[in-house]
């Protein structure tokens, strides 16, 4: 389900308008802290959420899941709420393209339990720091083990920092 929202310069007034100053990073914050409690509230699960900017524009991406998958008008209900919390308690953002949808064959991974979860499936993961030079891994999830990610890559266990990873997702 796709909503565009944000910042509009017609609504903000006559005038130069100040470009807003936009932190990917605080703004995935506040838009989990509303999608959290409306999912669960719901029945659903927030699996991850991400701002970015694609050709087309910003876009932010909530993923939702629940048991026996996520339907259709599960997004739509969820699209309409957060769209309306986020009209709301969200200022100074670029305009955005609101899209809520289930997670599908290449899940995000966010939370350390999702790594847990999905022991035994194939995953990518990016690092925002390099090890021994690489910064990009592919490999079978191993499991969690004090704050790290253990990923089997051909016969080599790797130990991956969950502080840090950029991305990952089911491959």
């Amino acid at each position: 389900m796709e909503r565009k929202r944000g910042y509009d310069k017609k609504r903000a007034g006559k005038g130069e308008t100040p470009k807003p100053k936009v932190d990917p990073g605080d703004v995935i914050a506040k838009v989990a802290g509303f999608a959290g409690p409306l999912c669960e509230s719901e029945g659903l699960e927030l699996v991850y959420v991400e701002f970015q900017r694609e050709v087309a524009g910003w876009v932010l991406r909530v993923y939702v899941d629940k048991t026996g998958g996520v339907s259709l008008e599960d997004c739509s209900h969820v699209s309409r709420q957060l769209g309306d919390l986020l009209d709301v308690g969200i200022e100074n953002v670029w305009p955005y393209n609101l899209e809520v949808s289930s997670p599908g064959e290449n899940r995000p991974l966010g939370k350390l339990s999702d790594f847990e979860k999905f022991q035994g499936r194939m995953a990518t993961i990016k690092l925002n720091t390099a090890i021994e030079g690489q910064k990009k891994f592919k490999g079978i999830l191993q499991g969690v083990m004090d704050e790290t990610i253990q990923l089997l890559m051909g016969d080599k266990t790797v130990t991956l920092p969950y502080k840090d990873i950029v991305k990952a997702r089911l491959a």
